[in-house]
C-alpha cells in the first residue's frame, strides 16, 4: 500500500513539472496570437472566437489548455489539502469537493468547445451574425 501511494505521488510530481512547461508554451502562444498579431485585442469578438473554434488546431489548443490548467491546478490544491488539513474527514470532504468542481469545469468547458456553433438555427435569419449564411 505504501509503495502504491509513493508511485502516485511521484507521478503527480512529474505531471506538475511537464504540465507546467506545456502550460507556459500554450499560454504564451495563446496570448501572442490573441493580443499581438494583426489588430491585437481589438479584433477579439464573437466572430474571432467562432472562427478560431472552427479550426481543429485551435480547438485542440484550447482544450489542451483547459485540461492541463484544470488538472495542474487541481493537483496543486490537492497537495495543499494534504499538507494543511489535519483531520482525515476534513481532508476527504475537501478533496471530494475539489474533484467534483474540477470535473464539472472540465465537463462544461469541453462541451462548450466541442459543441460550439457560431451559426445556430433560428427562425429569423436577421438575428444571425453577419458571418453566418442565411438558412
Amino acid at each position: 500500500r505504501l509503495r502504491s501511494r509513493f508511485n502516485f505521488e511521484r507521478t503527480a510530481w512529474i505531471f506538475m513539472r511537464y504540465s507546467g512547461v506545456a502550460l507556459v508554451i500554450l499560454t504564451l502562444g495563446h496570448l501572442t496570437v490573441g493580443l499581438m498579431i494583426d489588430e491585437g485585442v481589438y479584433r477579439i469578438d464573437w466572430a474571432y472566437v467562432a472562427d478560431r473554434w472552427q479550426s481543429p488546431f485551435w480547438a485542440t489548443w484550447d482544450i489542451l489548455m483547459l485540461w492541463l490548467a484544470m488538472l495542474h491546478g487541481t493537483n496543486g490544491v490537492r497537495v495543499i489539502i494534504e499538507d494543511y488539513a489535519e483531520k482525515d474527514r476534513t481532508r476527504f470532504w475537501l478533496k471530494t469537493l475539489l474533484f467534483l468542481a474540477a470535473g464539472f469545469i472540465l465537463l462544461v468547458g469541453t462541451l462548450v468547445i466541442f459543441t460550439f456553433s457560431p451559426c445556430p438555427t433560428v427562425d429569423n435569419p436577421d438575428l444571425l451574425p453577419s458571418f453566418c449564411p442565411a438558412q
